[in-house]
C-alpha cells in the first residue's frame, strides 16, 4: 500500500500542477502574461483562473505532504501491507467511475443539465437506495437550480447539447425566464427547496414504516 500511496500522491501533484498551468493561460490577443488571471480583478472579484489555480495549488501541497508521510512511513497506509484497493473497492469504483464517464460523455449530446439529472437519479436510486420520489425530486430540482443560477442569474452559457435541443428547449425557456424579475427567480428557488424538503420527509416516513 505504501508504493500505491506514493504513486497516487505523485499523480495528483502532477495533475494539479498541469491544471494550474492551464488555468493561467491567456489568449494571445490579450497581451497579458500567463497567470495574470489567477488573482482578483479591479472590481475585487476573482478572475477566470482564480478558483482552478488555487484549488489545485492546495491539492498539490496536500499531495506533497502525503508523499512525504508515505516516504517516511508516517501514515497508516504506508505502514500497512494490505492491498491498496480490494475487490469491493474496485466494484464501488466502477459503479461510480463509469457513470461519471457517461455523464461527461453525454454533456455534448443532451446538455450538462440532463446529464446531471440522469447521474443524480442513478446515484440516489441505485447507489444510495433512496426512494423514487426523493430521487426524482433531487434529479429534477438540483439541475434546475443550477440552470437558474448559471444561465439565468449569472448569464453564463453552460453546454446545452445538440443544436436541436438548445434551439427547441433552452432558447425559448431562457427567453421566458429572463423576463422574470429577481423576486420571481428567488421564489422558484424557494419552491424547489420546499419540494425537496417535502420529498425527504415523505421518503423518511416511508422508510420508517
Amino acid at each position: 500500500m505504501r508504493i500505491a500511496e506514493i504513486l497516487m500522491a505523485l499523480i495528483l501533484a502532477a495533475a494539479s500542477l498541469a491544471i494550474m498551468y492551464k488555468a493561467g493561460e491567456r489568449p494571445e490577443w490579450s497581451g497579458e502574461p500567463r497567470f495574470a488571471n489567477v488573482g482578483f480583478g479591479d472590481d475585487g472579484a476573482p478572475q477566470s483562473g482564480f478558483w482552478p489555480f488555487w484549488v489545485c495549488a492546495i491539492i498539490a501541497v496536500c499531495s506533497v505532504w502525503v508523499f512525504i508521510n508515505a516516504l517516511l512511513r508516517r501514515s497508516r497506509p504506508s505502514q500497512s501491507t494490505g492491498p491498496f484497493i480490494d475487490a469491493y473497492g474496485v466494484a464501488i469504483l466502477l459503479k461510480v467511475a463509469l457513470p461519471v464517464f457517461l455523464l461527461v460523455l453525454l454533456i455534448d449530446y443532451i446538455s450538462i443539465y440532463f446529464s446531471m439529472a440522469l447521474f443524480l437519479f442513478y446515484y440516489l436510486m441505485v447507489l444510495g437506495r433512496h426512494g423514487l420520489i426523493l430521487s426524482l425530486a433531487m434529479a429534477v430540482i438540483l439541475p434546475s437550480w443550477l440552470y437558474l443560477f448559471f444561465d439565468i442569474a449569472m448569464s453564463e452559457n453552460m453546454p446545452k447539447g445538440v443544436l436541436a435541443l438548445e434551439d427547441g428547449l433552452y432558447a425559448p425557456l431562457g427567453t421566458a425566464l429572463r423576463k422574470l424579475d429577481g423576486t420571481s427567480i428567488g421564489l422558484m428557488f424557494l419552491a424547489g427547496g420546499v419540494v425537496l424538503v417535502g420529498a425527504a420527509w415523505l421518503s423518511g416516513r416511508r422508510r420508517a414504516q
